[in-house]
């Protein structure tokens, strides 16, 4: 996100389990900018290069993104870099402009976190043309225009959680609905991947209602949406906001269930009453992880890796324990 004034900010973190996690975006917050300068240990080669990296994050109120936020500034004091990140708060205007700022300040390599794949390009393009280096997460962008994307195979996933339907007898004849964020690319591929699957297994979809990665707006979409489409047997929520939204418009004695994307505190207590069914969970705290320490290497003369797959989890209450933890 982007923000004019920038703060400098020492994160010491905890213990980290493979099972850090995450989600996609949510709602508004001020702009702000944090900084984190780390001094760490790396390889005699990539010690040597100047490490001084900008992140360009969705925004700083969504768990996912926090969570990412936090490996990436584990990563950059494990491996010495200087890591800034501006919170774009949603508005990729904002982002395009934090990115043209970190071209600005010399910085050897930028993190992006797309808010629009095809609007943030010229941006990115500035920035590689000035010889720095750059690393999508989460939102793959056009082939070639990033050394390396780090995150989940989002068409990929979204056929998954279809399939996980489709085995579990939770497709043929049943209605569905979407809460979905029509302004997210990724989202828009999980929802066509599953809708995909779950058509072709007999299931009947009936419409999809865009919550704009806000929770508060998601809440209301998912209203509006078990308003006019009485009895749906599920609701398909494509990111956080959208799965916390419909969790608090929706009752967990309903006919209604939930199959989504990302957990939360609230998420989690939703699985717990029975309204959740299956969550996808991701590990954004690895995707920061990964995209500083590619950067790094990258810097220090390694090939870039162009691809760093992040396996999903599919979440349910029989798996839901360990979580726990991890949103208390």
């Amino acid at each position: 996100m982007n923000v004019a004034t920038t703060t400098r900010t020492a994160v010491l973190l905890g213990v980290t389990t493979a099972l850090a996690l995450t989600g996609c975006s949510t709602g508004n917050s001020t702009a702000s900018t944090s900084s984190t300068t780390a001094a760490g240990s790396a390889s005699s080669s990539a010690a040597a290069a100047p490490c001084t990296i900008g992140m360009s994050q969705i925004n700083q109120t969504a768990v996912f993104f926090t969570q990412m936020n936090e490996g990436a500034t584990a990563a950059a004091k494990e491996v010495g870099c200087e890591l800034t990140i501006a919170n774009a708060n949603n508005d990729s205007a904002k982002q395009n402009s934090d990115i043209e700022s970190f071209v600005t300040q010399n910085l050897t390599a930028i993190v992006v976190v797309a808010i629009d794949v095809n609007g943030v390009l010229p941006a990115v393009k500035a920035a590689r043309d000035k010889g720095i280096k750059v690393v999508a997460i989460d939102a793959k962008l056009e082939d070639g225009s990033v050394e390396t994307f780090v995150g989940v195979d989002n068409s990929k996933a979204g056929e998954q959680i279809g399939q996980w339907m489709v085995d579990k007898g939770l497709a043929k004849d049943k209605t569905y609905g979407v809460v979905d964020a029509k302004n997210s690319f990724i989202q828009n591929q999980r929802e066509d991947a599953f809708r995909k699957v779950m058509d072709a297994a007999g299931a009947k979809y009936t419409q999809s209602v865009s919550g704009d990665n806000v929770q508060e707006k998601a809440a209301a979409a998912a209203q509006n949406l078990v308003t006019a489409q009485k009895d749906l047997d599920v609701v398909y929520t494509t990111g956080e906001p959208a799965t916390v939204g419909a969790a608090a418009a929706l009752k967990p004695t309903g006919k209604t269930k939930i199959v989504g994307w990302d957990l939360t505190k609230e998420v989690i207590a939703a699985v717990d009453s029975g309204l959740v069914t299956a969550v996808v969970q991701q590990d954004p705290k690895k995707e920061g992880e990964e995209a500083v320490k590619e950067l790094k290497a990258i810097l220090g003369g390694a090939a870039p890796k162009g691809f760093i797959d992040v396996p999903i989890t599919i979440v349910t209450k029989e798996n839901v324990e360990p979580y726990r933890a991890i949103f208390p």
